[in-house]
């Protein structure tokens, strides 16, 4: 449970020694605001006896009852803090109602019970997010990993992998745990751990972490940690941690409350203390208790939840789903936004940006061989150069050269595709050199022993990124770009998206190490999609998911989601989040003056029992109604509509 309203110090949580609540997805789930409605019937039937000149006892009966049900979702919680010395609004509504019962105002202080449980209510239902992210990480491990030991294979739980074991990794597996690659070549795919783009060439050697897939070959890795220490296991130890830091954050109402509960309490026991000794007890005992009505932030408990629960549902509207009042209110106060590349800036699309040539031939003879050996591939380079030809036609007894590429036939002459250094560049070599500077992953073709072109494929940026970026700049955010790839292409695609500080070449622990230090010089955002963006999201001050891109483990790390592929809904939604932030100081400023301006008044006897309650139902309706202004949903004036996907074509960057 969070400090939505400013009322959690009188609730009870898990950390109370009491089992956490059943997570509620409907109003109608949440208990305060069951508690509630029959509150508000019994009042309202309590009004309707009154009208038709019931007994007096009927009425009383009614506002008594109401009064219980009202009280049974604060009281019972507050009496439990008030045992371990803790105080809040909670407690402050309960003497404030017990004054009025004290007073012989059983309905003000029903309604006073009636109002406060609504407030409750709210919050439980804008703070009943399930996350299940955990869970998503867990599915990355196999539920068997093959070892060899004293020469025998087995099949054994991860957990019961032990460092030194070798594991056996056939082709399209996940790795069960870290390791060092022994025996076998292969292109894994890392996106998972890594944010990497493109699969990543492993060696006997290379480093692999755990929920990698293997690409073509058979591996043999030595493990290097166990189930309980490799990376996704340190990725779940950071989230949880993080997570924890954040849940006990306070919020503005409850900043607010802390200090002006146990000062509102003082002072009315010096109004009746101190106006006892110089006038009638009986008289100043009763304007302490008037005044402690007047002083309880009734409207100050309901002012948040209102905006939260109206100010929620309009950023749905927008496509952006936001998890509950801190992260609504934190959303409101960011100033810094880190993003992620893969994914998040870029489409997650590689694409073939460019085609050099040598030897006489065309871009189209070049794609023609590419296209032919790749044309039954799912690898994400064959992705890209099948979709830059029309009609791809396969070539014949295509074989995989594990870690290097691919052999064939072609019109009955043998070609290849391959990464350079397995394929010598010839006069391209300053071609493919220039191309991975530009931050894209170089192919050479090969036609009957002669290289004749080689093909850069790159993961493009969203068509939307650059201007959004720009926009963001406009409105005074800083910007960083983080990501798992290599320096070069790092630095090519921010350059282009007008991002100056790039931070590349990171694993999820250097991600969260590095929002950590963001965080030290202004509230700041991290947004990702992926797994390997999970401690980041967490460590920042809010995490921000790609929706329909995202895994599961990000949407449900991350403290907001935008639900759609479209980077546009990240200024709307962070606009949308500062007004709404903007209107909850508003109506908590106006609950702290009725407060103020009503506290004289109540101590001078210019205002009853009876008209203070009836200012705070007027204040209620006004704030409440303020609050509803977050609701309307103000979209940013729509960008260019993105261009429909298609292959790029600039001027070649080497000889034709």
């Amino acid at each position: 449970m969070s400090d939505a309203c400013g009322c959690d110090d009188d609730k009870p949580t898990p950390a109370d020694g009491e089992e956490e609540e059943h997570e509620p997805e409907r109003l109608w789930e949440v208990s305060e605001l069951r508690a509630a409605a029959v509150a508000g019937v019994l009042l309202v039937a309590g009004l309707i006896a009154g009208w038709l000149d019931a007994p007096r006892y009927v009425e009383l009966g009614l506002q008594a009852v109401a009064l219980a049900v009202g009280a049974w979702t604060f009281v019972p919680s507050t009496l439990r803090r008030l045992r371990r010395g803790k105080i809040g609004v909670g407690t402050l509504m309960t003497i404030a109602a017990a004054g009025a019962v004290v007073l012989g105002e059983v309905g003000e202080a029903a309604m006073l019970a009636f109002l406060y449980s609504i407030s409750e209510g709210l919050e439980e239902y804008s703070l009943a997010r399930t996350r299940r992210g955990l869970r998503a990480l867990l599915a990355l491990v196999p539920a068997e990993a093959t070892v060899r030991r004293d020469g025998v294979e087995r099949s054994i739980a991860p957990a019961q992998l032990r460092v030194g074991d070798v594991m056996i990794v056939r082709p399209g597996e996940r790795i069960a745990t870290d390791g060092i690659i022994r025996t076998g070549r292969t292109a894994l795919d890392v996106s998972a751990i890594t944010g990497e783009s493109m699969p990543v060439e492993a060696q006997p050697g290379s480093t692999v972490y755990a929920g990698s897939i293997n690409g073509t070959g058979v591996l043999d890795v030595e493990v290097t940690s166990t189930a309980e220490d490799n990376s996704l296991a340190r990725i779940v130890r950071i989230v949880e941690a993080e997570q924890a830091r954040k849940g006990a954050s306070q919020r503005i109402a409850d900043r607010i409350a802390k200090p002006l509960v146990p000062g509102i309490m003082i002072a009315a026991a010096l109004i009746a203390a101190i106006g006892s000794m110089f006038g009638d007890p009986g008289t100043w005992i009763e304007r302490a208790l008037v005044v402690l009505v007047a002083a309880s932030p009734c409207a100050l408990a309901i002012s948040v939840p209102v905006t939260v629960v109206a100010a929620v549902g309009a950023a749905s509207r927008l496509g952006v789903l936001v998890k509950g009042g801190a992260a609504l209110e934190a959303l409101g106060t960011i100033r810094g936004v880190a993003l992620d590349k893969t994914g998040t800036l870029t489409r997650n699309q590689p694409v073939v940006i460019d085609v050099a040539t040598t030897a006489g031939a065309t871009r189209e003879q070049v794609l023609y061989v590419a296209a032919a050996l790749e044309a039954r591939s799912e690898h994400p380079l064959a992705r890209a150069i099948l979709a830059a030809v029309d009609t791809p036609q396969p070539a014949s007894d295509v074989e995989a050269v594990t870690g290097a590429g691919l052999t064939g036939t072609v019109d009955g002459r043998s070609v290849r595709l391959g990464r350079p250094g397995w394929l010598h560049p010839g006069d391209l070599a300053d071609t493919v050199q220039r191309m991975q500077h530009a931050g894209a992953t170089a192919v050479l073709v090969e036609d009957d022993g002669t290289v004749i072109g080689a093909i850069a494929v790159r993961d493009e940026l969203r068509p939307e990124a650059a201007e959004v970026v720009d926009r963001l700049r406009r409105d005074g955010y800083h910007l960083s770009m983080l990501t798992g790839d290599n320096p070069a292409t790092a630095t090519a695609l921010a350059a282009q998206a007008g991002i100056t500080d790039v931070h590349a070449d990171l694993r999820p622990e250097d991600k969260a190490r590095i929002i950590d230090a963001l965080r030290a010089r202004r509230r700041t955002a991290m947004v990702g999609d992926g797994v390997n963006d999970a401690p980041a999201l967490a460590t920042a001050d809010l995490g921000i998911a790609m929706g329909a891109m995202g895994t599961d483990v990000a949407i449900e790390t991350a403290d907001v989601a935008l639900m759609g592929e479209d980077l546009r809904h990240l200024p709307q939604a962070l606009g949308h989040a500062r007004r709404a932030r903007a209107i909850m100081l508003q109506n908590v400023g106006l609950s702290l003056a009725i407060i103020i301006g009503l506290m004289p008044l109540a101590l001078l006897g210019v205002l009853g029992l009876a008209a203070v309650v009836a200012v705070h139902e007027v204040a209620e309706v006004v704030i409440i109604a303020n609050g509803v202004r977050a609701g309307r949903a103000r979209a940013l004036k729509p960008l260019p509509t993105p261009a429909t996907t298609h292959t790029p074509t600039p001027a070649p960057v080497g000889v034709g």
